[in-house]
């Protein structure tokens, strides 16, 4: 007798998204290709400082993201605590998480491991980016901006946007 698993497969890719990069773009792109349904949470208290932008404004930005990209699969929404609960609670089977160098791995890592200890069934997907994102990170992107760098390459223009008119006092 054959059987099919007919279940389809949901993972969750967490972070603080302040701001939503090139980099993450990337791996929306290539993480729904190969799940069914990608949701992208949002860290509503993290430990990473002020952020540049509100929860509400990174949510509004990366919903307008994924319907510019098309991503029929991909929604985003925001949580708090701990991560394999919202992962419960949402039904998901995995976690998307990037790894873009050695340092990453290091810090990833024992977070992937607790995540197993607290829930055996959750798995983590660590994927690398483009080669052309390995060294985009959120908080590199605020710091040259702030310099009066130009990152306008490494950002999507919604977000460049943003970036532009928070600086002049628009919002």
């Amino acid at each position: 007798m054959l059987l099919l698993d007919m279940s389809t497969v949901k993972a969750i890719y967490p972070g603080t998204f302040d701001p939503l990069t090139n980099g993450h773009m990337d791996l929306i792109a290539r993480g729904a290709k190969i799940v069914d349904e990608l949701v992208v949470a949002i860290l509503r208290n993290s430990d990473k400082g002020v952020p540049l932008f509100t929860v509400a404004e990174r949510l509004e930005m990366i919903a307008e993201a994924i319907a510019e990209g098309g991503f029929r699969n991909v929604s985003v929404t925001t949580f708090d605590g701990l991560l394999v609960d919202f992962a419960r609670e949402q039904g998901a089977k995995a976690v998307l998480r990037g790894i873009r160098a050695i340092t990453d791995y290091e810090y990833e890592f024992p977070m992937a491991m607790m995540n197993r200890k607290l829930d055996p069934d959750l798995e983590t997907l660590f994927m690398m980016p483009t080669e052309q994102y390995t060294y985009v990170s959120s908080r590199l992107i605020k710091g040259v901006f702030k310099l009066g760098g130009d990152v306008s390459a490494l950002v999507p223009p919604l977000v460049m946007a943003r970036m532009t008119a928070k600086s002049a006092g628009k919002s």
